[in-house]
């Protein structure tokens, strides 16, 4: 007739485990708005970024280089001249950064 403690505690395990997900859910939901999604955008951004270079374009690249956007490939390359007759090719997701956009030209 005595019901032992070991019975008593089992009896309020039910809604427990459904309890112990909250938090969880709640950790990962913070988590998506805090850190996921900020860098899902500066992605986006940075790719429509490096889509629109064009010749003229002054940009700079991840190691720091600073130079004039003068040729644009279609293999992920892009042709930068740091000063008169110095070219180097650098991979297009390298550019971190452009300083002066050039206009279309009007035609």
């Amino acid at each position: 007739m005595f019901v032992t403690p070991a019975y008593a505690q089992a009896a309020g395990g039910a809604g427990g485990a459904l309890a112990s997900f909250v938090p969880l859910i709640l950790i990962f939901a913070i988590m998506y708005f805090l850190l996921i999604r900020p860098q899902q955008r500066k992605v986006k951004e940075h790719a429509k970024m490096v889509e629109a270079l064009r010749r003229g374009d002054q940009v700079v690249t991840a190691g720091g280089l600073i130079g004039k956007v003068s040729k644009v490939k279609e293999d992920g390359e892009v042709e930068l001249e740091l000063s008169e007759n110095v070219r180097v090719r650098v991979v297009r997701s390298t550019i971190a950064q452009v300083l002066n956009k050039t206009e279309p030209a009007k035609g």
